[in-house]
């Protein structure tokens, strides 16, 4: 798939079959609305493009009226967004920078300049309740009217459900946030996981004996926190079943290299010895969380958060085990727990 910044490329196809959304989590929903582009695509002989945005516009109107509250949590970053959006076969992708001169382009605008002159769209798919254009005025309606007018095809689909449940980001956050890790897996289709460069952290973790593999997210609200058993793809021709700890660590000293962003850490229950001490370093890894152990915790010190992490590891190991078994007999799994605290953990 390539991806181009902006619409001004001469790289970018001429024409091209188009959908416009934030796909965050590319979810089933977005899934069966990717599938449907890519066939009127063939059918018309050019190319699929998804156009999306980049901040989310929620979080671009979130900072300008200066209430950080109002942005929405993030399921996906967008490196991992892009990853989805390839695996579901699309050609192209558009990243839009949402700022002030896109968010006061008028409806009429939007369809002039970007879809008919930027990117000659012959086709274009919305959702059900699909809004453009400045203070949300443009609809489905007048697309549809614009396209009729200066010759593309404009399609609408309906909501997407999954027993009865219409599928949408807002229902992914929802039960990442509830920590329901099997449900988030059926809303997606696939379990719910973070990639990213292994980077240096304060080197705590192997101080205190779990050495761990830390991504960084600058500017990242993430919909989930916690500690999870894991797998950790990219660094062995299997998945590594690990714990890892996600969220927004209280500093120790203001001079914290985490410095109170957001940081998945993951601590491998098996290390490769071909990696060496240090070789994971600079490596993408993938992270699928699977299972959420318990909220954060506030340790009274490094003595107890030790402690903690030792039960987190043997609690990982109880879950991969019975995980295992009941892979064997074909027998269903209980993956949620009730242990749930809203504390910090250090």
């Amino acid at each position: 798939m390539k991806v181009f910044r902006g619409y001004h490329h001469p790289q970018l196809a001429p024409d091209c079959a188009l959908t416009i959304g934030n796909f965050d989590g590319v979810h089933r929903g977005h899934q069966a609305m990717l599938a449907l582009l890519k066939n009127e695509a063939q059918h018309r002989g050019v190319p699929s493009c998804v156009m999306s945005f980049e901040p989310h516009p929620r979080d671009y109107f979130a900072a300008v009226a200066r209430k950080p509250e109002l942005a929405p949590a993030r399921i996906a970053t967008l490196r991992d967004k892009l990853t989805e959006l390839a695996r579901c076969g699309i050609d192209q992708c558009v990243v839009l920078p949402f700022d002030a001169r896109l968010s006061s382009q008028s409806p009429e605008a939007f369809i002039r300049d970007v879809l008919v002159q930027g990117l000659g769209t012959k086709y274009v798919l919305v959702g059900d309740d699909f809004r453009f254009g400045t203070k949300r005025a443009g609809d489905y309606a007048m697309l549809d009217a614009a396209g009729e007018r200066l010759g593309f095809d404009v399609a609408r689909m309906n909501s997407y459900e999954v027993h009865g449940t219409r599928v949408s980001s807002s229902a992914v956050r929802e039960a990442l946030a509830q920590g329901h890790m099997g449900r988030v897996a059926s809303l997606l289709g696939r379990p719910y996981s973070i990639s990213g460069h292994v980077v240096h952290g304060r080197k705590l973790g192997r101080d205190l004996g779990f050495r761990t593999l830390n991504l960084r997210f600058s500017h990242w609200k993430p919909a989930a926190s916690g500690i999870f058993a894991v797998h950790v793809h990219g660094l062995a021709d299997q998945p590594l079943p690990g714990v890892a700890n996600l969220g927004i660590r209280p500093s120790l000293n203001p001079d914290d290299i985490n410095g109170g962003r957001v940081l998945l850490e993951t601590y491998c229950l098996e290390w490769p010895a071909s990696l060496g001490a240090e070789g994971a370093y600079g490596k993408i890894i993938r992270v699928e969380l699977l299972h959420k152990l318990h909220d954060e915790l506030k340790y009274d010190g490094l003595d107890s958060l030790k402690a903690g992490i030792a039960k987190d590891c043997d609690d990982a190991r109880a879950y991969f085990s019975q995980a295992a078994s009941a892979q064997a007999f074909s027998a269903p799994m209980h993956t949620e727990t009730s242990r749930q605290t809203t504390r910090d953990r250090i």
